[in-house]
């Protein structure tokens, strides 16, 4: 019976996105495509600004190394694009891979932690963006997320026991992964992280460029809002942060395709018709997923000489499965191959 009523919400969720997929592409005249336009150049910026904030973290991380932001703006290009179309944050092992063989000497555990540093600024901000938007009265209460056509977070809502024994036991494993790591891994990461040590360094190199990329996302939703007909303002933009933020807890869809929707239409039930929420839930996510993957491909081919998407995947995993043998040889006493990642295919013409 669980299994029947799970398989009813997987098809109510669907067919209410791809219905609201139908709207959006019935109202496409409707659509102001100079302030698209406008929405999406400010999308692209807020993930320069973020990209070079990684930079900088990597920069303190490796010190003594020269290497180009060019190929760390095209990694988390790659990342993004490919999360926006593909569930499961699957971009962020291509962002890993990308990374790792753009810093000479560098090693995934070090690569890895520098991607903590940026969320202790989205961390905090998420917070406050949270807190305003339950307590406009027009967000949901997590409780009634299980009310929600949403299959991904309304199940985790309606058996609270089991998320929270999810929640719990992911915290419990991840703390006994790290307890595990040797003494020479922990230091690895310790690197990645080294600029957190420095305050001036994070608020001059990180934490600023951040704050400019959150405000270039609230331009772009701003200027999204006003292309669908929703009306862009501070409040509304700040709800769209604050449904994107539960959004991205839930990665089973890209970039939360169905928690968005019908948080969107929920949200903004009395601001504009369902119809038009619906195209916009919809539109937008469909404007910046192309965007952003178009973009992150043409990284991929053009700076890092890879044909594709799944060719990054697959040398990424040759290049880790390398990397752990030559631990396990190294450990062993015996002498370890190298661990220079695989070379990229060149581009065809």
């Amino acid at each position: 019976m669980s299994a029947l009523l799970a398989s009813a919400s997987i098809g109510d969720t669907l067919t209410s996105f791809f219905n609201a997929v139908g709207q959006f592409f019935s109202d496409l005249a409707a659509v102001n495509w100079g302030l698209l336009l406008l929405g999406l150049v400010c999308f692209g910026l807020n993930l320069t600004l973020r990209s070079r904030a990684f930079f900088n973290s990597l920069r303190a991380a490796y010190p003594s190394v020269r290497f180009q932001w060019r190929r760390i703006w095209g990694a988390y290009w790659a990342a993004v694009g490919f999360n926006n179309v593909v569930p499961a944050r699957g971009g962020d092992v291509i962002k890993l891979f990308l990374t790792r063989s753009s810093i000479p000497g560098s090693t995934y555990p070090t690569v890895a932690a520098a991607f903590f540093v940026e969320s202790v600024f989205d961390a905090t901000v998420g917070v406050f963006v949270l807190i305003f938007a339950f307590t406009q009265g027009v967000f949901p209460k997590p409780p009634d997320f299980a009310k929600l056509n949403a299959f991904e977070i309304s199940y985790f809502a309606q058996h609270f026991r089991f998320t929270l024994f999810l929640i719990t036991l992911i915290a419990v494993l991840a703390l006994v992964a790290f307890a595990l790591l040797s003494s020479r891994v922990k230091a690895r990461v310790r690197q990645g992280v080294t600029i957190l040590r420095d305050r001036p360094r994070y608020l001059r190199e990180v934490a600023s460029l951040q704050a400019l990329a959150w405000l270039a996302r609230f331009a772009g939703f701003w200027f999204l809002l006003d292309a669908f007909g929703v009306g862009g303002s501070v409040e509304n933009v700040l709800l769209v942060f604050g449904v994107n933020q539960v959004a991205g807890a839930v990665p089973f869809t890209p970039s939360g395709a169905g928690v968005q929707q019908a948080l969107l239409v929920k949200v903004f039930a009395g601001t504009a018709p369902t119809a038009v929420v619906a195209a916009y839930s919809v539109g937008q996510q469909i404007a910046i997923a192309a965007f952003t993957a178009t973009v992150g491909l043409a990284a991929v081919i053009f700076i890092f000489r890879f044909r594709s998407f799944k060719e990054v995947i697959s040398a990424g995993r040759a290049s880790r499965d390398a990397e752990r043998d030559d631990r396990r040889d190294a450990e062993a006493g015996s002498e370890p191959r190298a661990t220079e990642a695989p070379r990229a295919p060149r581009a065809r013409a």
